[in-house]
């Protein structure tokens, strides 16, 4: 069903493609249109890019009396005297900006930014992470189109400064073009719900207030605020051509708590927001792409229950023969797979090209993408299973490194984990256990082994494997 849903969301994108945007939009030159503008940067703990975050949003090309820029700092380190001292070098350049600061993290980002809110000058809030660099021309890309007034959110999407870094930034940022292209558009194209995606955005004011405000009872309050906000039925505007240049987590453990609070929060929302978009009265369709969209996270145990149950099941298959036929109608599902290819496949040749060699590189690229991912299976299951059976966790933030080139290093980085889970162990041990899976494939059956499940193996042990040799050398 999901695959189903994304081969849609194909035909949406491509579509959506020969549609010219005439949005109404304001004219900035007629300073009268301009509004004002509050940008929030909520961080915390941000010792490696604050600087640079400072030093990049006091750029931005808007005229210095229609924005505010608001500092919503929870951190608990030394930064905090470091970014207070920075902001008022800015403020002395003549740049409205504020340091705000709060006693308890209550709520974590959803209530910083709630509380920020209550005493924003701005109609429109701009919202950017710490480790997000918008250009100069940012707002007036984004701004114009508020002139509609049923938009309640522009949302741009994201670039990323350190691609290239290594395989797990690659494959990080393969993953999310396809959810920034495909996903996106392909639903926003059609009027279905598309999610603000937590920074390099802007919101309405009243829309946020009319939603219900910021609520931090699930760890991604961006997608329940969005739904939220949709289900009172304000429309999102989604900018494909407008990205915004951000940092990927270049440590696996980094990922890893990424990861889980995205996986968790989705799961929560599902919860959360299931049963209100069942009883709204959205079409049919867009309430399929809706559950569907919340239920995205529960991917990942279905691929690790699927994994796990795959070696009986060979097993199974070549002791009872008269069973075969029915395993030969469930490798249709296989289809599957091959419309993530497609899929991906559209969405990567319009980013890398389309020769044969980009296509050969595609290939490489999509097995390690879909390798890597089920070797966090068990991680981002058990994200999951706490989403889905209500188990509440402290909103934990991703390291940030300040990382662009191979030059630099994530080495010695206060902010990292230096312990091993006991989860890590667990991948090491699937490591093994599908391994013997791709041994099993030569002693089965009758006729010289059975090697149907054999890529399926190897590409689990090669995900475990690289999922858990990452996490013991990464651990300082």
């Amino acid at each position: 069903m999901y695959a189903l849903a994304q081969l849609n969301l194909l035909f949406n994108y491509i579509s959506a493609k020969k549609i010219k945007d005439n949005s109404p939009k304001f004219n900035l030159d007629n300073l009268d249109e301009i509004p004002f503008v509050t940008i929030q940067l909520p961080v915390f703990n941000e010792a490696y890019v604050m600087d640079r975050l400072l030093e990049n949003i006091k750029l931005i090309d808007y005229p210095k009396d229609k924005y505010e820029i608001q500092v919503l700092d929870d951190s608990t380190d030394e930064t905090v005297i470091s970014t207070k001292a920075h902001v008022e070098q800015l403020a002395k350049e003549g740049i409205d900006i504020k340091h705000i600061t709060r006693t308890n993290r209550q709520g974590f980002k959803a209530g910083a930014l709630k509380e920020g809110l209550e005493i924003a000058k701005g109609e429109y809030i701009a919202i950017f992470d710490a480790d997000f660099l918008p250009k100069t021309d940012w707002l007036k890309l984004t701004i114009p189109y508020f002139k509609d007034d049923k938009i309640g959110v522009v949302q741009t999407r994201w670039s990323h400064i350190n691609r290239d870094y290594s395989i797990l930034t690659k494959i990080q940022a393969f993953a999310l073009d396809a959810h920034f292209s495909l996903e996106q558009v392909g639903r926003n194209s059609k009027g279905h719900f598309i999610n603000f995606n937590g920074t390099a955005g802007i919101w309405r004011k009243t829309c946020i207030i009319d939603a219900g405000n910021w609520e931090g009872d699930t760890l991604t309050e961006d997608l329940d605020l969005s739904y939220r906000a949709q289900l009172k039925g304000w429309d999102f505007k989604y900018l494909e051509d407008v990205t915004t240049p951000a940092e990927l987590p270049v440590v696996i453990s980094a990922a890893r708590s990424q990861q889980f609070r995205w996986n968790k929060g989705g799961a929560e929302n599902f919860r959360k927001m299931t049963k209100r978009v069942l009883k709204s009265n959205l079409s049919l369709k867009t309430k399929i792409h809706s559950v569907l969209h919340l239920l995205n996270s529960t991917m990942f145990l279905n691929v690790l229950l699927v994994g796990i149950l795959s070696i009986p099941m060979l097993y199974i298959k070549n002791e009872y023969a008269h069973l075969k036929n029915y395993f030969l109608v469930m490798s249709f599902f296989v289809a599957s797979t091959l419309i993530f290819f497609i899929c991906y496949w559209v969405m990567y040749k319009k980013n890398h090209g389309n020769t044969f060699k980009d296509f050969i590189q595609y290939v490489v690229m999509f097995f390690t993408f879909f390798s890597i991912a089920m070797g966090f299976s068990l991680h981002n299951s058990i994200a999951v299973l706490e989403g889905h059976i209500g188990k509440r966790s402290e909103f934990v933030r991703t390291p940030k490194f300040n990382i662009s080139s191979l030059k630099d290093s994530w080495k010695g980085n206060k902010y990292l984990r230096k312990n091993i889970s006991l989860n890590v162990i667990i991948e090491g041990i699937l490591m093994l256990y599908f391994a013997f899976g791709m041994y099993s494939a030569f002693i089965v059956g009758d006729q010289g082994g059975d090697f149907g499940l054999f890529p399926f193996h190897a590409m689990l042990t090669i995900g475990f494997g690289f999922v858990f040799f990452k996490s013991l050398t990464s651990k300082a």
